[in-house]
């Protein structure tokens, strides 16, 4: 079989903010951006790797959600349990530094783990965890 990732979802609940993280902190290319006002569907992606994206959706639009599900979705979204993201750089301390002084929240710097990898973690605005580990 050939079977690649092609696209991860992650909710996003103010697609200004989300656009102004991924696209001006990240460094990710806008490759859509469809909608408006609040329902807006973003694609985003690394400008090398135009095969990879993440869509950057409006939580619980789906109208087999219920009300219920709604709010719970939203309280995850706010604690910052709901949604997250595993990325991979080169140079794991640079990327941390250029990340920061974006102005992302910072979960975790720059840490050896037990298990073999180093990593650091971010939330975007929102509140998904963003980890990303250095390619050794």
């Amino acid at each position: 079989m050939d079977i690649s990732i092609h696209m991860s979802t992650l909710p996003q609940d103010d697609p200004d903010a989300a656009v102004a993280f991924y696209r001006d902190v990240l460094g990710f290319e806008v490759r859509s951006d469809v909608g408006q006002g609040k329902m807006r569907w973003i694609t985003v992606g690394p400008a090398d790797r135009p095969g990879t994206s993440i869509l950057l959706a409006p939580p619980a639009v789906d109208p087999g959600v219920t009300e219920a599900e709604r709010r719970t979705i939203a309280e995850m979204m706010a604690k910052g349990t709901y949604g997250w993201i595993l990325l991979a750089t080169k140079n794991l301390d640079s990327t941390f530094e250029k990340i920061q002084a974006g102005g992302a929240e910072v979960v975790q710097e720059p840490t050896d783990q037990p298990y073999g990898v180093r990593d650091c973690a971010f939330r975007d605005p929102a509140g998904n965890l963003i980890r990303i580990q250095e390619l050794r």
